[in-house]
């Protein structure tokens, strides 16, 4: 397929730049992916759908504040440094991205915060805006750790064109985050509150919990037409014994399988056996799923309203069909659904 196919008009006013003011009070779309009908409800009412021994994905990696603001040596000049991922806890090296990046050059030192409490040297140039760079840091990882959290920011997507608040710490992250290592939100599992997921346990829902660590990759653009020469960025992902064996009982049980997020859908259909089962994994995908595609476990997912012709779109068309996915969006327009992270989900069953 070709990327100018998933073009649609999306009006600046429905772009969501906060929260709503409860998690599970977001809107719902639900389309059925068989015949391309259409429901609109809340997101609460997600528990209509959903019956006991169903299985939701949720992706429990937990963002941390990637953002910093730093100082260059001499020259005071601010610089932004994005914290994309650790590459050597001992030598405390990470892989960030600069900005303005024409100013960075290897051996330059970066100061943060008030009296240099962390001190950072650019030791390589990865890409034009990337950079290595080691932190110059005596104390103990934990230390550290708590340094990183004092001065970093909570690392909202670009779009959103304003400061992050202190209450985007608790909303921008999923409250079931735990293992830390993602950049951005799988913004999916932001509607789920710990109510809605009280209710759901009690109708005998299962959830398995996975974990990819979403990379700033999930919002590079498209560059190419042909959607099959585009690459995507590498994420780490971990599935557990544990999660594969409750996935693995409801696809034999021909339960409801529900991926929760793009992220979740990403990383299952990168581990699947052949007998078509979940397997287990430690690893780094790189997949890119866009139509025509064949799922092999999920068989209803969760997901937000994405960006026009991006990957997580053309994921959703695979998905749900291209036809009825580019029909319910045109409609998701047309009734003012909000769009992007903190935007409302749509349900395909």
């Amino acid at each position: 397929m070709k990327l100018s196919q998933f073009k649609f008009n999306l009006p600046e006013s429905l772009i969501a730049y906060e929260p709503t003011d409860n998690r599970d009070e977001s809107r719902l779309m639900v389309l059925d992916r068989k015949t391309g009908k259409i429901e609109h409800k809340i997101f609460k009412d997600i528990l209509n759908y959903f019956d006991d021994k169903d299985v939701m994905i949720l992706n429990n990696t937990k963002v941390f504040p990637a953002r910093m603001y730093g100082n260059k040596e001499k020259t005071g000049a601010t610089i932004e440094v994005f914290l994309l991922r650790e590459l050597n806890k001992e030598l405390r090296l990470w892989d960030v991205l600069v900005d303005p990046a024409r100013k960075i050059r290897v051996g330059n030192k970066l100061y943060f915060g008030e009296n240099d409490l962390l001190v950072a040297e650019v030791v390589d140039n990865t890409t034009s805006r990337g950079r290595t760079i080691r932190f110059l840091f005596d104390g103990t990882d934990e230390e550290f750790r708590r340094n990183i959290e004092l001065l970093g920011e909570t690392p909202l997507p670009k779009y959103i064109k304003r400061k992050a608040t202190p209450e985007d710490k608790f909303r921008y992250q999923t409250i079931f985050a735990k293992h830390e290592g993602a950049v951005a939100a799988p913004t999916a599992g932001l509607h789920f509150s710990r109510e809605l997921m009280k209710r759901l346990e009690l109708k005998g829902v299962e959830f398995a919990e996975i974990t990819l660590h979403v990379g700033l990759g999930t919002f590079r653009p498209v560059e190419v037409e042909d959607l099959t020469k585009h690459k995507m960025d590498s994420e780490q992902f971990i599935i557990s014994e544990e999660a594969a064996k409750t996935v693995n009982k409801a696809i034999d049980s021909k339960r409801r399988v529900c991926a929760v997020g793009t992220t979740s859908m990403r990383a299952i259909e990168s581990s699947v056996s052949a007998d078509r089962h979940l397997k287990p994994a430690n690893d780094w995908t790189s997949k890119f799923i866009y139509p025509p595609y064949d799922f092999s476990i999920a068989n209803s997912m969760i997901t937000n309203f994405h960006t026009p012709e991006s990957t997580l779109l053309v994921m959703i068309a695979a998905f749900g069909g291209y036809e009825h996915v580019m029909n319910a969006y045109e409609v998701a327009v047309k009734e003012k659904y909000r769009f992007y992270s903190y935007g409302d989900a749509m349900l395909i069953v």
